[in-house]
């Protein structure tokens, strides 16, 4: 009997953990991404401060596949998907397949207002995180140039205060207070003003109010001005407008939503507001067994909440589509998906952080190495953990960050659709 060929769209958590899960099984495996790499996401604010540099939270997707034979890799955009007639198009050609994984994760949602999307790029490639440092270490040079503009290019507006949000704004306010305050002469890197607007009622809404206070009250400490109920109705090259107030601001970062790959319409499946689609209970499209959803695409409720977009959700229900193909391979009936919820961190800056580890709650010091540990050790490579852990090391004890190039990247700087 043939192999059941098996098609994954997107080599981010999902796909690449329902491909190494089906190393052993008589399946063949064609994982399509519009970028060579498998990015871990989480620390993509890090590349974008200058924490780190992009290889060490990213590694070639063939070089993880390379010695598992059944999984064909091919760097590629998906354009059409016909799942009448089980045929996904993409640039390059047409693929046939018995089971389509769609794991193509989501992109910036600016509410209808995608005119702001050049005055305040997000944070989702490592081609959008570079192109974040480089407005930042640039808005300090034109800084140190320029006497009139002096006060907008030192002003750094962060939209959204969810765990990103939250994090670009401390780790920001970080480089300011220690990092580069030697390193000018003529502008003093401390008086920079980083803001962080919320249009809701608290920072990480998302975590238990107590952790959201803490949040709040480490950021504050650290100079970042927090505004909660503060909903942005213009961005422009000149800065941002909250209602009849305008914020003179030359560096704007967009941390305020989310919105599924355009791929999920093509599935003729029912869609939740940001485009995800409504599964069945084991992840499978509705009316199509053999067309699965995973990742940031999945809108479903789990004991009356959503299921969250975090890599948690995309790890275990990347497993969870390859449970179900083996199920179906060996005859058996599909397991339901159970998200496993392990809880919830984020960090603010050195010694700062909060987590939610079920009905623990911590903040500070212990918080920040539970937010160390957890992070280094997801990272698929050890040669990327070790070159991790020296990188913050190097940040901790001496308070610099080595990756503070400015790159001027191309006008088709790198994007990918990996979740």
């Amino acid at each position: 009997m043939q192999d059941k060929h098996v098609v994954i769209v997107g080599g981010g958590f999902a796909g690449v953990e329902a491909a190494r899960a089906l190393a052993r099984s008589r399946v063949r495996i064609t994982l399509i991404d519009r970028s060579n790499h498998h990015l871990f996401k989480p620390l993509l604010y890090q590349v974008a401060s200058g924490a780190l540099p992009a290889p060490d939270i990213s590694v070639p997707l063939r070089k993880l596949f390379c010695k598992q034979k059944n999984v064909t890799v091919l760097m590629d955009e998906v354009q059409t998907l016909d799942v009448q007639g089980r045929r996904v198009h993409t640039r390059s050609g047409m693929l046939d397949y018995d089971y389509l994984l769609l794991a193509a994760g989501a992109g910036h949602s600016y509410f209808g207002k995608d005119a702001w999307a050049p005055h305040a790029p997000g944070l989702r490639t490592i081609g959008e995180a570079l192109e974040v440092r480089r407005r930042i270490l640039r808005a300090f040079e034109l800084a140190e140039l320029s006497r009139q503009e002096r006060d907008a290019w030192t002003t750094f507006v962060i939209v959204g205060a969810g765990p990103t949000g939250v994090e670009l704004a401390g780790a920001i306010a970080e480089m300011c207070n220690r990092t580069l305050v030697e390193e000018f002469r003529r502008i003093d890197t401390r008086r920079a003003r980083v803001m962080l607007l919320e249009a809701g009622p608290r920072v990480l809404p998302t975590f238990a109010e107590r952790c959201s206070s803490d949040a709040a009250h480490q950021l504050l400490a650290l100079g970042v001005e927090v505004y909660t109920g503060a909903a942005v109705t213009r961005i422009d090259e000149s800065g941002v407008q909250l209602g009849d107030r305008s914020i003179a601001a030359r560096t704007v970062l967009w941390a305020a939503g989310m919105r599924a790959s355009s791929l999920c319409a093509q599935l003729a499946a029912p869609l939740d507001r940001m485009g995800r689609v409504c599964v069945s209970e084991d992840l499978s499209v509705p009316g199509r067994a053999e067309v699965f959803v995973a990742g940031d695409l999945i809108a479903r409720e789990q004991d009356g909440k959503s299921l969250p977009a975090v890599a948690p959700l995309a790890l275990q229900s990347g497993r969870h589509v390859a449970r179900c193909i083996e199920a179906d391979l060996a005859r058996r009936a599909r397991p339901r998906f159970h998200y496993r919820d392990r809880g919830m961190l984020a960090t603010i800056g050195r010694d700062r952080a909060v987590a939610e580890l079920g009905s623990w709650l911590f903040a500070g010091r212990l918080a920040y190495m539970l937010w160390l540990l957890i992070h280094v050790l997801a990272l698929v490579e050890r040669k990327r953990r070790i070159s991790v852990l020296w990188e913050w090391a190097w940040s901790y004890f001496a308070g610099q960050r080595g990756s503070r190039l400015i790159v001027d990247l191309p006008p088709e700087a790198e994007a990918t659709s990996e979740t």
